[in-house]
């Protein structure tokens, strides 16, 4: 069976990432590792961490350039066919969730990309709704016009694909990198599984608008100025038509 490397990423995460630690621990598959970089934690979250060690687990906590730099340096060191972005209080929508996705294709087929849905939780880990953009039947490059539609954490990419994110962008390489990868993959396979709990933490305000912004230059990038801009006029009826996710 293939096996997945789940990469999270943390900083002063007591809070969060023991949810997530469980959730990894708790796969009915056993083809998992499980990398932690961590920026140099001055909470319990290392101590966290070593409440869950474990041979599959690997972890370091030493200072970064920050998220998009933990994420490339624990990439370059997975062992897995494939890689899955967890962050810290995100976990798989259920036990059995790795073991539906790798068996939902061939053990012959070797896909380049593997996507699903994500559902929303509350920090209690309860059911929230699903997330408002869904994702795509089939995902190309152009998707990405419409936004977000997958979200990075159940984006789960072939090891051999993976570049590694663009450092320039503080808020939004994730996006930058998703279209990156979908543009350079042959095959693409939508599981049509539910892969993710995304916990519902929101943004500050004055990130949230550094994100758009970045993105709107990555979209510029790919799809061009005018094609951006008519989007975006889209993207502000959507939220008046359907606001409340």
């Amino acid at each position: 069976m293939k096996k997945l490397s789940v990469i999270t990423v943390t900083y002063n995460a007591e809070r969060t990432i023991e949810r997530t630690l469980r959730s990894v621990y708790e796969q009915t598959c056993s083809h998992i590792e499980h990398i932690i970089v961590d920026g140099k934690s001055t909470d319990a979250t290392v101590e966290l961490i070593r409440g869950y060690e474990r041979p599959s687990l690997k972890w370091i906590s030493e200072p970064d350039r920050g998220l998009y730099d933990a994420m490339n340096k624990a990439a370059a060191t997975a062992s897995g066919d494939y890689l899955c972005f967890l962050n810290a209080g995100d976990t798989f929508h259920s036990p059995d969730t790795v073991q539906q996705m790798l068996n939902s294709f061939g053990e012959n087929d070797f896909p380049d990309i593997l996507y699903g849905e994500t559902a929303i939780v509350d920090e209690n880990g309860n059911f929230l709704h699903m997330r408002r953009l869904r994702a795509p039947e089939t995902l190309t490059w152009k998707s990405y016009k419409q936004g977000m539609l997958v979200c990075h954490q159940a984006f789960i990419v072939r090891r051999e694909l993976f570049e590694p994110y663009d450092l320039s962008y503080r808020f939004s390489s994730d996006f930058d990198w998703c279209i990156r990868m979908t543009t350079k993959a042959k095959h693409i396979h939508n599981t049509h599984l539910t892969l993710i709990n995304y916990l519902n933490e929101g943004m500050t305000t004055a990130n949230r608008k550094a994100s758009l912004k970045e993105r709107y230059q990555i979209m510029s990038k790919y799809y061009g100025p005018v094609s951006t801009f008519l989007h975006h006029v889209w993207f502000v009826v959507r939220a008046l038509i359907n606001p409340e996710k």
